[in-house]
């Protein structure tokens, strides 16, 4: 049974910046679930980081790779830098999915952790760019298949072609 790294916001952990979830409600997740495949985890929380924390965003110009390599940072509205939490998380999350045996992450679009596709603008104007957050690339790096909340259904093909597979 393959597991999922899941972003612990989308099965309804109270772990996002402002103290809430953003709970995915999709029958497949609570299949899932059910079944023991998922492995939940803030990057931002187990990086260290408190709940609530300030609104944080990858400087403008800058991805999540630099981040990564030290070259880049995570900021809040006050210039407060978090990158080494960041990184710290991402590194927690790779370990995670190693020993758990994870091939699979589903992660909240827009964080600055956990971002598939989009991070916000790194502005705090609202707005979001293209790019991924710090988890999800240190994720990809270590060769994990990254899906957002919105490619459950492209997750669940992935798994079951896997299946097939094995």
């Amino acid at each position: 049974m393959e597991r999922i790294l899941v972003s612990a916001c989308l099965v309804g952990w109270p772990v996002r910046y402002d103290g809430g979830a953003k709970a995915l409600h999709h029958p497949l997740l609570t299949a899932w679930a059910a079944e023991g495949r998922l492995v939940p985890l803030c990057p931002e929380t187990v990086g260290g980081l408190p709940v609530p924390r300030p609104a944080a965003e990858i400087e403008p110009g800058v991805d999540a790779a630099a981040v990564l390599a030290g070259e880049g940072r995570v900021v809040d509205a006050d210039g407060g830098d978090h990158s080494a939490a960041f990184r710290e998380g991402a590194r927690i999350a790779v370990a995670t999915v190693r020993v758990r045996g994870c091939r699979f992450a589903l992660l909240t679009e827009g964080s600055p952790s956990c971002g598939v596709e989009l991070v916000a603008d790194g502005r705090f104007s609202g707005r979001r760019r293209a790019g991924e957050g710090v988890a999800a690339a240190a994720l990809r790096a270590a060769g994990v298949e990254v899906f957002s909340a919105t490619e459950v259904d492209a997750l669940a093909a992935r798994l079951a072609e896997t299946a097939r597979d094995d």
